[in-house]
């Protein structure tokens, strides 16, 4: 199973607690992205830009593919060397991101409509890149044929791996996964084929695994916020669900209060992750939004505490 990059969410705290608390669940996780146009360089302040993939950062986490997002080609072989400097055999292209402001720049899913764009691209790129390169895919920005006119052009490059999340990028998270393009285009990728999508409880790995039974892994997201426990369940492993869930969420906390130094900060990153991990707790939304309304970090604190203790 693979980590989803999600941006805020899963970042190198997350995945060190969680490798921490469920050793071994996850093999490999994709890191949020890290944009060509952030200007990065890999040098005194700037690498705080990097802290996500730095390696000392992520010794003991899950084992990473940095993932890269822009259309930059010189950049791109820049910032993709340097990665492989530091240790990574493999960087991965964003053309899944839904953001509009990025979409509209012909960036992650916005590159999808252009296949020509897209081999001038790796054109430019691979024969330059040290790493392996990987790529993530929506069906297309607007429309379920683009995925059909860039499927060839990727099928002529020696990429690592195919994920492809079966959305348009215009739909953002909503809808659901359109399951019957993504079964159309399969068998028409020569690559390695990771589904990513929706993958919220082990039933539904285990429909998608039985539906498509070529593709060669499965990446999960919001599921494993909503359920740490999901990898271990979709193994077949029998866990304690309750406990080993407020366990992490419980770890989870601890290690935002010890790496954040103010409450606003402490507060926000909190918020985020509560959000959507107290689905994993035996509570009802009415009780979970208690939390949202806590203005005061050692209010926030004391509630989730009381949530984890008492429940």
């Amino acid at each position: 199973m693979i980590l989803a990059p999600m941006q805020g969410l899963t970042e190198v705290l997350f995945r060190r607690v969680y490798e921490e608390c469920f050793p071994g669940a996850i093999q490999k996780a994709v890191s949020p992205f890290l944009s060509l146009t952030h200007n990065l360089h890999y040098s005194g302040v700037e690498s705080a830009k990097y802290s996500d993939v730095l390696p000392e950062n992520n010794e003991g986490s899950i084992p990473l593919t940095p993932q890269i997002l822009g259309k930059e080609p010189e950049e791109f072989v820049a910032l993709g060397n340097m990665l492989y400097d530091m240790g990574y055999q493999e960087v991965n292209w964003n053309m899944g991101c839904p953001m509009r402001k990025v979409t509209a720049k012909h960036r992650g899913s916005g590159i999808l409509p252009y296949p020509d764009e897209i081999r001038e691209i790796l054109d430019n790129v691979l024969p330059r890149l040290k790493p392996r390169l990987s790529v993530k895919v929506r069906l297309g920005l607007k429309s379920r044929t683009e995925i059909f006119a860039v499927m060839p052009v990727l099928n002529q490059y020696p990429l690592v791996s195919v994920t492809i999340h079966p959305r348009l990028g215009r739909q953002q998270y909503s809808g659901v996964p359109d399951l019957d393009t993504f079964g159309e285009v399969l068998p028409t990728c020569v690559h390695t084929v990771i589904y990513n999508g929706d993958i919220c409880t082990a039933a539904d790995a285990r429909r998608i695994k039985e539906r498509f039974p070529s593709i060669s892994d499965i990446m999960i997201g919001r599921g494993v916020l909503y359920s740490p426990t999901l990898p271990l369940q979709i193994a077949g492993d029998e866990c304690d669900i309750d406990n080993m869930s407020r366990h992490f969420v419980r770890r989870l906390m601890e290690e935002i209060d010890k790496s954040y130094h103010n409450d606003e900060s402490k507060i926000r990153k909190t918020k985020e992750y509560w959000c959507l991990m107290w689905r994993s707790l035996p509570i009802s939304e009415m009780q979970a939004r208690t939390v949202l309304r806590c203005h005061e970090y050692d209010e926030v604190s004391k509630m989730i505490l009381h949530f984890l203790q008492y429940l």
